[in-house]
Formats: structure tokens, sequence, C-alpha cells
């Protein structure tokens, strides 16, 4: 990771610290939700994504060093929070996916940011249970 990358990452994630708990929320904004890979614990994370029949896509803005992906890695079955509704799946980091171009099948507001701040982007498809 480059010095601009690091410092980018780092000034992101702190701003992230401080304003997703407040987002999380909200009734209608889309969480992911993992179970830490330390603690155990559930942990919910702000997101943004869209579902596509049984298939819910989003794109992580620094990859595997994203806190959620690294849950996903140690457990992939996660809880997406979704217009106000839970619903349980499976989630797969798809490294392969062009992540530029699936973030312009997804919501226009978080795609811009994820794009402008991002220094890795990862694709991951949740696999909805129904």
């Amino acid at each position: 990771m480059s010095r601009l990358d690091d410092r980018r990452f780092r000034v992101t994630t702190a701003i992230q610290r401080r304003l997703n708990p407040l987002l999380r929320r909200l009734p209608f904004q889309t969480v992911i939700e993992t179970t830490g890979r330390v603690s155990g614990l559930p942990r919910h994370t702000p997101v943004g994504g869209r579902r596509i029949g049984d298939v819910f896509w989003l794109v992580s803005e620094f990859g595997e060093l994203s806190q959620y992906v690294r849950n996903i890695k140690a457990d992939p079955r996660v809880r997406v929070r979704i217009g106000g509704r839970w619903h349980t799946g499976t989630a797969r980091l798809l490294p392969d996916d062009d992540a530029a171009a699936r973030l312009r099948g997804l919501p226009r507001f978080n795609s811009v940011a994820v794009r402008a701040l991002g220094t890795n982007l990862l694709t991951v498809r949740v696999d909805l249970d129904g």
C-alpha cells in the first residue's frame, strides 16, 4: 500500500468509526451483520449495495483490510438488513470480479464514495436464503 493509500485508509476509517454508529441506527440504512472473528459477537456495518433477486451485491472500498471482510473470511454466514428487514445469507468474496464495473450497477451515492476513497476494491456477493 502506498503512503497516499495508507493515509486515505486511515482518514476514511477514522471518519467511519464516528459516522457508522449513527448510520446503522437509521431504520432503512442497509447494514451487514457479520460475526466478530475474535469476539464472536455480532458486528453491524452500514454498507451500500443492491439486491438483485436472491443476491445482495456490494463493493468493499478497502478489500481485505475492511474489518467486515476479515470477519466474512472467518465466517461467511451473515445477515443483511435491506429496507428495514433482516435476511440471512452466505457471503462470498469475489476478487476476480470487476469491482469498478460492479459499482456502476449499485446505488450511485455510495458508489461514488467507494470509488473516490477506495484503494483496493473487492466485490462481495451475499446469496440470500430467501
